[in-house]
């Protein structure tokens, strides 16, 4: 992420939690030197040490942290995360905001991980959603990348996706393909969601980059992918599960979307102790 981005994003998150002060650490008298431990209270993958340093040091530029784990990396119960020496009581003000991003994009990067294992042996690359928490979208794909998953587009800026709203809003898919095509960049990659074969034999004569197979049987997702022959990429998305996901990546599908990942994660127990 920009740098500049980045300060902003956690500069507003912190003034979310302090306000215009701490008012418990503020009112003790007495302060000193201390060294603290992020400790991992369970298994899953390492994400967010960066951002969470970062927090840390914008409470306190003096304060020495060392991040003992890699993004993307396996930890274990009691294993530590983080160090972090100097005064205790610039950490107690960064240590809320700091384990909540922590715990968070850990238990994104835990999630996505079993489901690109699952995909193990197939050549479909996993995709996450635009299903994110308001504001913390850009760490939340992160997570997703660090856990071994992709980004689909970040935006409704990014990339064009005709969904099945915007097929009923002007009559069909390829109404609604030469219309944008008349107003936006042939630079820009065009993608329709699709839920029949009649669909998808629309989408490929309207020349479209990518094809979503939304919601259809695994029969009806091999069909597709057949009668698509390459012309076009292929994404699969739709009540995906780790018990499913790769009987859909074997109906031979480009990409597997799943909002599951960041929606349907539960957070990483993490804690810091003096």
């Amino acid at each position: 992420m920009d740098r500049i981005f980045l300060k902003k994003q956690l500069e507003r998150f912190y003034l979310e939690d302090i306000g215009y002060k701490d008012i418990t650490t503020d009112s003790l008298t007495v302060d000193k030197q201390i060294k603290a431990k992020i400790i991992a209270k369970e298994d899953g993958i390492f994400a967010g040490g960066i951002f969470a340093k970062e927090v840390f040091l914008m409470v306190d530029n003096t304060l020495e942290i060392n991040i003992l784990k890699k993004e993307g990396q396996e930890i274990k119960k009691g294993e530590t995360l983080i160090e972090i020496k100097g005064s205790g009581k610039s950490i107690l003000k960064g240590e809320r905001l700091s384990l909540n991003i922590l715990q968070r994009l850990s238990g994104i990067a835990t999630k996505t991980r079993e489901f690109v294992k699952a995909l193990e042996g197939t050549k479909t690359k996993l995709l996450d959603t635009r299903k994110t928490t308001p504001g913390f979208r850009a760490f939340e794909k992160y997570a997703v990348k660090i856990g071994g998953g992709y980004n689909h587009r970040f935006a409704l800026y990014d990339m064009v996706m005709i969904k099945d709203n915007h097929i009923s809003l002007v009559g069909s898919i390829k109404e609604a393909v030469n219309q944008i095509k008349r107003n936006v960049s042939p630079m820009v990659k065009i993608e329709v969601e699709t839920s029949n074969l009649e669909q998808v034999k629309e989408a490929l004569e309207s020349d479209v980059d990518i094809i979503m197979l939304d919601n259809m049987s695994l029969k009806e997702m091999k069909d597709a992918v057949k009668l698509i022959n390459g012309k076009a990429l292929t994404e699969a998305s739709g009540n995906i599960t780790l018990e499913n996901i790769k009987q859909v990546a074997q109906t031979g599908v480009d990409f597997i979307s799943t909002g599951a990942t960041i929606h349907s994660s539960k957070w990483l127990d993490i804690s810091l102790k003096f």
